[in-house]
C-alpha cells in the first residue's frame, strides 16, 4: 500500500510540475502576471491532466498486456492509441465536473467546456501515453533479458561447478587405486620371500583402507589425519623395504588443523619411495615436516634420493596433486619443486582455512 501512494505523489507532483510549466510556456504569463491567476490556470491544467494521466496509469498496461499477447503489432498499437483516446476524453470529462462541483465552470456550459479542452486532452494525452508505453515495453523487455541472462549465468555456474566436482572426481579415483596397487604389489613380492610379513602387510593395508572409507571419501581433510595415513603407508613399505627405507615425520601444533587434499602428502611420500628408496641399493631417507603461521601451511616431504628435473608429465602423481590443489584453492595454493643431484624437496603452501 506504501508504494501504490509513493507512487500516485509522484504522479501528482509530476503533473503540478508539468502543469505550472504549460501555463508559463503557452499562456504568455510573465513576472508580472498576478500569482492568483498563474496559480489558477494552474490548478485547472493540473486538474485536467491529471485526471487524464491517472485513467492511462490505470489502464493502459492493462490494454497494453492483452492488445499484444493477442493482436499483430499494427493492430495492437491502434488499440493502445484508441484506449488513449478514451481515457482523455473520459480524464477531461472528470476534470470538467470537479470544476463544476468547485463551481469554475456553470453547469449548462460544461459539455461546451468538455468539447473546447478535449482536442488538448488529446493531443497530450497521446504523447505522452505513447511515449510511456514505449518505455514501459522496453523496460519490460530489458526485465526479461536480464532475468534469461542470469539464469543462464546460473545455469553455466552449475554446470562449471558440476564438472569441478566430476574432475576431482576423477583426480581422486586415479590416487586410490594407484596407492592400493603399489601396496598389492609389495605384498606380492612379500608372499613367497617373507609370508608372515606380508600377512602383516595385508592387515596393516586393511586397516589402512578401513580407515580411508571411514572418512567418506572428503575431499578435504585435516593434516594430522592425512599424516597418520601417511604414516601407516610407510610402515607397509618398511616391511618391504627395511633398513633402505629410513623416514621421520615432523609437524607443528599450529599445523595439525590445516585442510588438505585427501592423500595430497601421501601422493609426495609415495614418490620419494618410488623414485628415491626403491631404485638405490642403500635405498634413502624421507623427511616429513610442517609449519604454519597465522595464514599458511608449508609442508615439505624431502627425499636423499637421486633427484630429477622438476618436470611433471600428465598423468604423474604431482601433476595429478597439483591439478587437485588449483581445483580446491585455485591459485591461492602453490607446489614448488627443489631438485639437485642427492636431493628433492617438495613443498606445498597453503592457507591454514579454506576459503
Amino acid at each position: 500500500m506504501a508504494k501504490s501512494i509513493g507512487f500516485w505523489i509522484r504522479v501528482a507532483a509530476g503533473n503540478a510540475a508539468g502543469a505550472l510549466l504549460t501555463v508559463l510556456v503557452f499562456t504568455g504569463a510573465t513576472w508580472q502576471t498576478p500569482w492568483q491567476k498563474i496559480l489558477g490556470a494552474t490548478a485547472s491544467t493540473f486538474a485536467y491532466s491529471f485526471c487524464c494521466s491517472s485513467l492511462g496509469f490505470l489502464a493502459i498496461p492493462r490494454v497494453a498486456r492483452v492488445a499484444r499477447r493477442r493482436l499483430p503489432t499494427p493492430v495492437s498499437w491502434a488499440a493502445i492509441i484508441a484506449a488513449l483516446v478514451v481515457c482523455a476524453a473520459a480524464g477531461c470529462a472528470i476534470a470538467v465536473l470537479l470544476r463544476v462541483a468547485f463551481g469554475f465552470t456553470p453547469a449548462g456550459r460544461a459539455l461546451d467546456t468538455w468539447r473546447t479542452s478535449l482536442t488538448t486532452a488529446i493531443y497530450f494525452t497521446l504523447i505522452f501515453g505513447i511515449f510511456f508505453t514505449v518505455t514501459l515495453g522496453l523496460k519490460s523487455r530489458l526485465d526479461r533479458a536480464t532475468l534469461a541472462l542470469r539464469t543462464k549465468e546460473r545455469d553455466e555456474a552449475n554446470a562449471h561447478r558440476l564438472a569441478a566436482e566430476a574432475q576431482l572426481a576423477s583426480l581422486e579415483s586415479r590416487v586410490d587405486p594407484h596407492f592400493l596397487f603399489n601396496t598389492l604389489n609389495s605384498v606380492s613380492e612379500l608372499v613367497h620371500e617373507n609370508p608372515a610379513a606380508a600377512e602383516r602387510v595385508v592387515g596393516q593395508l586393511a586397516s589402512l583402507m578401513r580407515s580411508s572409507l571411514e572418512r567418506g571419501g572428503a575431499p578435504l581433510v585435516p593434516l594430522e589425519q592425512e599424516l597418520g595415513f601417511v604414516r601407516n603407508y610407510l610402515e607397509i613399505e618398511g616391511v618391504r623395504f627395511g633398513t633402505r627405507l629410513h623416514y621421520e615425520l615432523t609437524i607443528a601444533e599450529a599445523a595439525a588443523r590445516t585442510p588438505v587434499p585427501r592423500l595430497a602428502v601421501q601422493t609426495l611420500v609415495e614418490n620419494s619411495v618410488k623414485y628415491a628408496v626403491s631404485t638405490r641399493r642403500d635405498g634413502a631417507s624421507i623427511a616429513v615436516r610442517a609449519a604454519s603461521d597465522s595464514a599458511r601451511t608449508r609442508i615439505e616431504v624431502e627425499d636423499d634420493g637421486p633427484g630429477f628435473d622438476g618436470q611433471m608429465p600428465a598423468g604423474h602423481g604431482l601433476a595429478l596433486l597439483e591439478a587437485r590443489l588449483k581445483m580446491q584453492f585455485g591459485a591461492d595454493a602453490t607446489v614448488q619443486i627443489v631438485t639437485a643431484p642427492g636431493r628433492t624437496c617438495v613443498r606445498l603452501d597453503l592457507p591454514r582455512s579454506p576459503q
